[in-house]
């Protein structure tokens, strides 16, 4: 199955081909549309020509956070952003050899490791790292055993986060999903 989580073509294949990637639309996916956050690898590779995890990890810091400002900006805070895609590099170079895919592979872990892992990253809080599990499991295949408990309800069939993107519509009845949920966190305040 071909990802389709920003509506551009060759964002959503870049994020298709490179699981670090992917993980980095994630940690970028606060405060800004999950289009535009999906999108940000894309525009650091377009100005890195590459998205390679090492360079990424290793570049000076001031010039990364200046590649994520150019416009189109990476993100709505490209400079507080650039250092957590620059420290989660780091964590996946310096913990996983620069792949991330052992963080789910290593020794054939379950969604609770695989969750715990996820949790570790720098950025990845609860709910980040659970719906990067469900991600992984709805659209890559990436089912270790209990994953649906680890992911909690973004395992489920509702269209409640990126997990469930997969086309226009599917991104509107998530949108439609958080809505609701945001009227009734309104309500029973009020």
């Amino acid at each position: 199955m071909t990802l389709w989580l920003t509506g551009d073509a060759d964002a959503d294949r870049l994020l298709d081909s490179d699981p670090f990637a992917l993980l980095v639309g994630m940690l970028l996916d606060q405060q800004v549309t999950m289009e535009s956050a999906f999108a940000g690898p894309a525009k650091i590779a377009a100005r890195m020509g590459g998205f390679d995890v090492r360079r990424i990890a290793e570049a000076d810091p001031e010039e990364f956070a200046a590649l994520c400002a150019t416009p189109p900006a990476v993100h709505r805070f490209p400079g507080s952003m650039a250092g957590r895609i620059q420290a989660v590099a780091r964590a996946v170079a310096d913990d996983y050899d620069g792949d991330v895919t052992r963080i789910w592979a290593d020794g054939e872990p379950d969604g609770a490791t695989v969750l715990k892992r996820l949790k570790a990253l720098p950025g990845f809080g609860d709910q980040k790292a659970r719906i990067f599990l469900a991600l992984l499991a709805k659209q890559r295949g990436v089912t270790p055993a209990g994953w649906q408990e680890a992911a909690g309800a973004y395992a489920d069939d509702v269209p409640r986060s990126i997990a469930d993107v997969r086309d226009p519509e599917s991104l509107q009845r998530v949108r439609e999903t958080k809505q609701a949920a945001k009227a009734a966190a309104r309500a029973a305040k009020a």
